[in-house]
């Protein structure tokens, strides 16, 4: 009974009625009188109180209305383990729960009539975007388990165990040399390498073992040889060096690893029922928004872009995802990005530019559009089946300058832009939602100063999975930052498909004198040679090139002025600098290095010049003062954990 009336108790003020009308909001005052008479079904008590007990009080909230037979269950999931820059990109407040709202029959839930489904964030209404893509995940979900739900049925399924589990969590049939421990990392997507020697007999706190899926832990075991075998994130095994400290695995991943028969690592993958339907709602909310960004936001399918997924979620190239990507207004955020990131869409139009007007446009442009038109809504005025670059040139020449864009009304530059060509806006729309990176302007007090440009900007374009590869390396071999030059014309395809291993492919650019890999320098000045400084020398510079051009630029003048807000010129040069994993991987040929790993190599910053105004062209990222700088400037946020 005092259960019961716990749960009565909670109830939600009209801040945060997400719009519910007042007069259907009873306080508890009020409900503990007029509800007294509506029938509560059991179960719904049984599952809320499954949540609470293996999350917490706070994770669930309930809200039952006075005269009508429904009730608002609310999950709250928390989304801490995100990296902040992560976050950042898929416009989510990680101190923030996201709010799963369900509302069900209060006297028949199961058996009752289907639950509505809504996702938001309470601070976060208007720019959560990310929460449309959710609720299409999650409403399909309970419509899918719906067809065969009952209290009935949910009774019987709680009662059962799984034959390979004990009451007291250990795992039957198991005899490995094994030991477990669940330390509660920050980050289940990004783990921490965990110190801990693992030996005995394998057994399992006394946790449920639904809760525990959640969890990282360390594992650790040697084989005869003296190796320490360890278990990164990407479900693969590799031998490091027994001296090296173990990598990290998750109790889901180990659990695949030995019985992948009765489990697996997918993240589509439905929960146990065992603890309840809300627990079952909340598990496969948690399994599926570290991967959002690996399914098309509208039909839910895995992306099969050819280098994997990026960071930021997208649509697929089906006309179907496209026309109802047009549809539901997710490509209507053109104006709040020209407003609070005016310089990042000036440079994504650039780069569109660039790759547009290169000789090697039908290779390097890269995804194609795909834009619904304006006065046709049922076909695709840019269709990557039906390529017409000309018409495409066409409707980029009459996207306004992005610095007029911030003059004025945006909504009266859209008129302008329209009048010109009615295809304009809607591509500029598509540059930028097609971004699948994310990029930032990076204020004066975070530039690196030796770089002498203040076109400046943190770039991120690696996925969640990649990054968490990318950490387990690093703790076991070290990193260090060398710079990445690719011609302006290139990045337009690396914002959206990823920095990858283009030896011996259509992409190559200028040969693979050093073999196959991404080609990195710790020198600016041989990194600036790869990126356009010698436009139309489709070939890889010989030594004595780049250090008659090292010679050269370093005898230019180089202007210390402010520059402008904005690109002002269309002669542009741009190198990356990359984080790089030091593995006996990285091949390095004096001051060209060549990383055939592609996880081994995630861009950091972005720098454009422009008219040639390379500033310093020697600057060595081995330096002490230079790695010093770069610290300074990285500071804790990519490397949250």
């Amino acid at each position: 009974m005092a259960d019961s009336m716990d749960v009565k108790g909670q109830y939600w003020t009209d801040e945060e009625s997400d719009g519910d009308n007042e007069s259907e909001q009873f306080l508890y005052g009020i409900q503990g009188s007029c509800a007294a008479d509506l029938y509560r079904h059991p179960q719904l008590d049984a599952d809320i109180e499954a949540v609470k007990d293996i999350y917490t009080e706070t994770a669930i909230s309930v809200r039952e209305y006075g005269t009508i037979d429904d009730v608002d269950i609310d999950l709250q999931i928390n989304v801490s383990f995100l990296d902040e820059e992560v976050a950042t990109a898929w416009k989510v407040i990680r101190t923030e729960p996201i709010v799963l709202r369900l509302r069900f029959s209060l006297s028949q839930y199961l058996d009752g009539p289907e639950p509505s489904v809504e996702v938001f964030q309470p601070s976060n209404k208007d720019g959560f975007s990310l929460g449309l893509q959710l609720k299409k995940i999650l409403t399909t979900f309970t419509s899918q388990q719906w067809k065969h739900l009952s209290n009935e049925f949910l009774k019987a399924q709680q009662e059962k165990r799984h034959s390979w589990f004990k009451a007291g969590g250990t795992i039957k049939k198991f005899r490995a040399g094994l030991s477990i421990f669940s330390p509660i990392p920050k980050s289940p997507s990004f783990p921490l390498i965990q110190d801990t020697v693992l030996k005995g007999k394998l057994s399992v706190p006394e946790l449920r073992v639904t809760r525990l899926m959640n969890r990282s832990i360390s594992c650790t075991m040697k084989n005869p040889k003296g190796e320490l075998f360890s278990y990164p994130p990407n479900s693969q095994t590799v031998a490091v060096p027994a001296a090296r400290a173990p990598a990290q695995i998750t109790t889901r991943q180990l659990i695949e690893l030995f019985f992948s028969s009765q489990a697996g690592g997918h993240c589509k993958n439905i929960p146990t029922l065992e603890y309840g339907f809300l627990v079952q709602i909340m598990k496969y909310a948690e399994q599926r928004i570290p991967t959002l960004n690996e399914y098309c936001v509208v039909c839910d399918e895995q992306h099969v872009f050819q280098n994997g997924s990026m960071l930021k979620p997208a649509v697929c190239t089906r006309e179907l995802c496209v026309f109802s990507f047009y549809t539901l207004g997710v490509m209507s955020g053109a104006a709040e990005e020209v407003a609070t990131g005016a310089e990042v869409v000036d440079l994504l139009v650039a780069m569109c530019r660039a790759a547009l007007e290169s000789p090697r446009k039908s290779i390097i442009f890269e995804p194609y559009p795909s834009v619904v038109d304006p006065n046709d809504p049922k076909t695709l005025a840019f269709n990557p089946k039906k390529k017409n670059y000309e018409r495409l040139q066409k409707a980029l020449d009459s996207v306004m300058s992005i610095r007029e864009m911030t003059q004025g009304s945006y909504l009266e530059i859209k008129k302008q832009m329209d009048k010109l060509d009615p295809l304009a806006h809607p591509l500029l729309q598509w540059i930028i939602s097609s971004n699948r990176s994310h990029i930032v302007k990076l204020p004066l007090s975070r530039q690196l100063k030796f770089m002498h440009t203040s076109h400046q900007f943190l770039l991120l374009s690696s996925p969640p999975a990649k990054e968490a590869r990318f950490r387990t390396a690093k703790k076991l071999y070290g990193s260090t930052f060398a710079f990445h030059g690719s011609h302006i014309e290139n990045w337009h395809s690396v914002l959206r498909n990823g920095l990858v291993n283009a030896s011996y492919t259509k992409l190559q650019l200028h040969g693979a004198a050093y073999g196959k890999g991404i080609y990195l320098s710790p020198i600016s000045s041989i990194s600036f040679g790869y990126s356009g400084m010698g436009k139309g020398q489709h070939r890889m510079p010989t030594k004595d090139e780049l250090v008659q051009r090292y010679n050269r630029m370093n005898t230019i003048p180089q202007s210390r002025c402010i520059q402008s807000r904005f690109l002002q010129s269309r002669n542009l040069n741009c190198i990356a600098l990359c984080e790089v994993i030091t593995s006996k991987d990285l091949q390095k040929h004096g001051n060209i290095w060549v990383c055939p790993v592609s996880d081994h190599v995630c861009t950091r910053f972005f720098f454009v010049y422009e008219d040639g105004q390379v500033g310093d062209a020697n600057i060595n990222t081995q330096e002490p003062k230079v790695q010093k700088e770069i610290m300074r400037v990285i500071g804790t946020q990519i490397y949250s954990s």
